[in-house]
């Protein structure tokens, strides 16, 4: 048997023995929802992604039903999930797979390739978990995976290479649907066993062809990368932000987002980040999701009572948002 095929069966044992049991992965689940969870897990560990995913694969079972929504309610039900945007990007794909394709997920890697918020990983982990697909699907954990049990090296560097996609693919399986197997395998190594900080090398079913732990796991070689800050960072005033507009029954003054950060700069910056992103509108003097703009009434924006909803103060010790 060759050694690729090799690895590749030892890690799809393992992965038939201990992978998690996560709705996505259910037998008969569908294209639409295998690239929902594939969009939301981007960044995102499992555990916040899942509520959110059942939610939303509740309200918009299909394509046609999210591109029959606003942008607005893709917004709030994207609640605290992070990266917003994302949610803006799922609806945009859910319009073009309505337009292009009839309302269904395509399977040619091209097609998906071509679907706004779609990018290489998301199209090829589509490709490979929806439809059985021989595609290399590399994210963080796969990266890790290859560069420490074929290379020997602790990590495989801060970003995606051609040559990650490369190694990978020589791996797979040459049958399809044991590559896909392979792949999904590959994952769940990375996340649960081949850990970046915290490896656990005697439950690994690759362990002793491992080319680091043969060579004494040496350290990586090279500055290593440092945990991203939230606290203070513009990314948390825009998260503050969005979780009033969310809230929030009608437009929302911009005095009331004064409350959410003292920094007035910061705050002003922070707002017209996500006008820019497009996930707010300015109407007048007031601020709300987009897509709402058509359907505010003038009353709102002249003293009504469109602000209702969970509009206490909110400040930065506060929970983390979206």
């Amino acid at each position: 048997m060759p050694e690729k095929t090799t690895l590749a069966a030892d890690a799809i044992r393992w992965y038939d023995e201990n992978a998690r049991d996560l709705p996505w992965r259910e037998p008969g689940v569908g294209a639409w929802a295998i690239l929902v969870s594939e969009i939301m897990l981007q960044q995102t560990p499992v555990v916040r992604v899942l509520p959110a995913w059942r939610s939303w694969m509740t309200r918009w079972p299909t394509p046609a039903a999210l591109a029959a929504d606003t942008p607005a309610e893709a917004i709030r039900m994207w609640g605290r999930l992070g990266y917003p945007r994302r949610a803006l990007r799922l609806r945009e794909c859910a319009v073009a797979l309505v337009e292009r394709h009839g309302g269904a997920v395509p399977d040619r890697l091209e097609q998906l390739l071509a679907l706004p918020g779609v990018g290489d990983y998301t199209a090829r982990a589509v490709a490979a978990f929806a439809f059985g697909q021989r595609h290399p699907v590399v994210d963080t954990n796969v990266r890790r995976l290859v560069a420490r049990a074929v290379e020997g090296e602790a990590d495989a560097g801060p970003a995606t290479r051609p040559s990650d996609l490369v190694a990978t693919e020589r791996l797979l399986p040459e049958r399809p649907a044991e590559a896909a197997r392979a792949s999904a395998a590959f994952m769940e190594l990375g996340a649960l066993i081949c850990t970046a900080r915290t490896p656990r090398c005697a439950d690994c079913p690759l362990a002793y062809r491992c080319a680091w732990r043969a060579s004494g796991r040496p350290a990586p070689v090279g500055p290593t990368r440092r945990p991203q800050r939230y606290a203070g960072t513009d990314r948390q005033v825009r998260g503050l932000l969005l979780a009033v507009l969310r809230e929030a029954s009608g437009p929302v003054p911009r005095e009331r987002l004064d409350l959410v950060w003292s920094d007035a700069a910061q705050r002003a910056r922070a707002l017209a980040g996500l006008v820019e992103d497009g996930l707010v509108e300015l109407v007048g003097e007031s601020c709300v999701l987009a897509g709402d703009a058509a359907s505010v009434d003038p009353v709102d924006l002249s003293g009504g009572d469109g602000v209702a909803v969970g509009m206490g103060p909110v400040g930065p010790g506060e929970p983390r948002p979206a």
